[in-house]
């Protein structure tokens, strides 16, 4: 007797665990720039710099876990995805990408600041912008998924591996298991 399947879903558990990025970091800048005195502003920010950095790889992680889903859906047979809000919406770009966008002038400035404030030498890592690159080129083909109905619908962004990619799905349900998506950061090399 054959099997059908019902599809797969177009979040498979991130959603509860994603941090309001852009929002968070404007409010907690607002914060440090209400002070007029630079060693108030250099407290400040001295508070805040690791709750910046929390949430940047948990909203890094997302990405990851989202490019490792996205290869895994494409390594099985052609079905529905399931729950995609996006569906038959709107494709705006700049509105697809501004919280990629975001997080990429974040993390060019980030280190100016930590330089700035703290008078520490902060390195990005290139990966990091490598993801943040390939999230928003995945983001860009495949037009805000507003036209993603079936998962051979989903395209992939070139820079991606995919050579193990159906091993995926047991990675991805682990680190949903701990409820934290910065743990994806970890993962970075299975798709770079």
């Amino acid at each position: 007797m054959k099997t059908v399947s019902k599809g797969l879903e177009f979040d498979p558990g991130f959603a509860p665990f994603i941090l309001a990025f852009r929002g968070t970091v404007e409010y907690l800048y607002l914060d440090i720039n209400k002070f007029k005195n630079l060693s108030q502003r250099k407290m400040k920010f001295r508070q805040y710099y690791k709750k910046f950095l929390e949430l940047f790889y948990n909203n890094l992680g997302f990405y990851v876990g989202c490019l490792m889903w996205a290869a895994y859906i494409k390594t099985q047979p052609e079905q529905e995805i399931l729950n995609n809000h996006c569906l038959g919406g709107e494709y705006n770009e700049d509105e697809n990408t501004s919280e990629t966008d975001f997080m990429i002038k974040f993390l060019e400035l980030f280190p100016k600041d930590m330089k700035y404030f703290l008078g520490i030498n902060y390195n990005i890592n290139p990966d990091d912008m490598k993801i943040l690159e390939l999230y928003k080129e995945f983001l860009t083909i495949n037009k805000g998924f507003v036209n993603s109905k079936t998962n051979t619908d989903i395209l992939l962004p070139e820079g991606i591996k995919t050579a193990e990619a159906e091993k995926f799905k047991d990675k991805i349900d682990e680190i949903l298991k701990s409820e934290n998506l910065s743990k994806f950061v970890d993962c970075k090399d299975l798709i770079l």
